[in-house]
């Protein structure tokens, strides 16, 4: 009974193989053939079935024989789109360009050069990490509404535009907040200038004139004595800006208060440097005083000498 039972399933399982097999061995048949119009067939098949890995496999192979033929056009779209759905959007960039670049006059053309352009914007990173494709992203799309002005797809790249730039503020708001976290106020005072200067509009405006007084004042309060008067009045002058700017902003006792320890900061340095000038004086009149009494105390032994009686 166990022995049929065994046998029954041990060819069930040699027949599942070799149709398996002989799939598998359709398809690479196929492949290895050199019946170009069924490769093409079956790729478009593969294609509109959403099985892209097959359909990309036979696209690769097709794309250097169909080179300067007619049915080459249709071939790279399917080829570009392909790469794109596999979510291979480095490849599928290029392969939209290139489509483009060969097809100008094409009814396609444009939409290639839109997702090549779509195909940076896919590949920009979070925030956090380097914004290389984020940039690039943001030329190829501006250079899409450049050649195509009047299309509909120009507004949507508008849009993908500032997502890109808002990506863009936000990494400048936090690398600045870093540099003040971590204790680098000048490097915080500067990131933060320069955020500010990048994206004027930007949503992270106020918080960030805010963060740069207190990167002012820290940068001042650890600075030697003899600079913290510039320093401080640079923090004073950042606080003016701001409860000018934001009158009624949550921030505003805060700067207030920035603005009265920088105030501190400067009359305690000035003290500072006038004991130290005090004490720097007083130290040179005692130097000169001693020097004058040693001087004295010479001649009087000079002329000590001098009166001695000679044995």
């Amino acid at each position: 009974m166990f022995k049929k039972q065994r046998a029954i399933i041990a060819s069930l399982l040699v027949t599942t193989v070799l149709i398996i097999g002989s799939c598998k061995s359709n398809y690479e048949k196929l492949k290895e053939g050199n019946d170009r119009a069924k490769q093409y067939q079956q790729a478009i098949k593969y294609y509109n079935k959403k099985e892209y890995s097959k359909a990309l496999e036979l696209f690769e192979l097709l794309t250097p024989k169909y080179r300067g033929h007619g049915e080459a056009e249709e071939l790279f779209y399917y080829y570009a789109y392909a790469n794109y759905y596999l979510k291979d959007y480095t490849s599928a960039r290029y392969h939209f360009k290139n489509f483009a670049d060969m097809y100008p006059s094409s009814n396609r053309a444009e939409e290639c050069r839109y997702m090549s352009a779509f195909c940076y914007y896919k590949d920009s990173p979070n925030y956090s990490l380097d914004q290389d494709n984020t940039t690039k992203a943001i030329e190829t799309l501006q250079l899409f509404i450049n050649l195509y002005p009047k299309s509909e797809r120009s507004a949507e790249a508008a849009k993908l535009i500032q997502n890109l730039r808002d990506k863009l503020e936000t990494k400048a708001y936090a690398n600045a907040k870093l540099y003040l976290d971590i204790g680098d106020y000048l490097s915080a005072v500067i990131a933060f200038n320069n955020a500010l200067r990048d994206y004027p509009d930007t949503k992270y405006g106020e918080e960030m004139e805010y963060l740069m007084i207190k990167a002012q004042y820290m940068y001042a309060r650890n600075s030697s004595e003899a600079r913290q008067e510039e320093r401080f009045n640079q923090a004073i002058a950042y606080a003016d800006q701001f409860t000018e700017k934001y009158a009624t902003s949550k921030y505003k006792d805060d700067a207030t208060d920035y603005r009265r320890y920088s105030e501190r900061g400067i009359a305690a340095s000035k003290r500072t440097l006038a004991a130290w000038e005090a004490e720097g004086k007083l130290h040179k009149k005692l130097s000169k005083d001693s020097t004058r009494r040693s001087g004295q105390q010479q001649s009087v032994d000079d002329r000590t000498n001098q009166k001695s009686p000679q044995n």
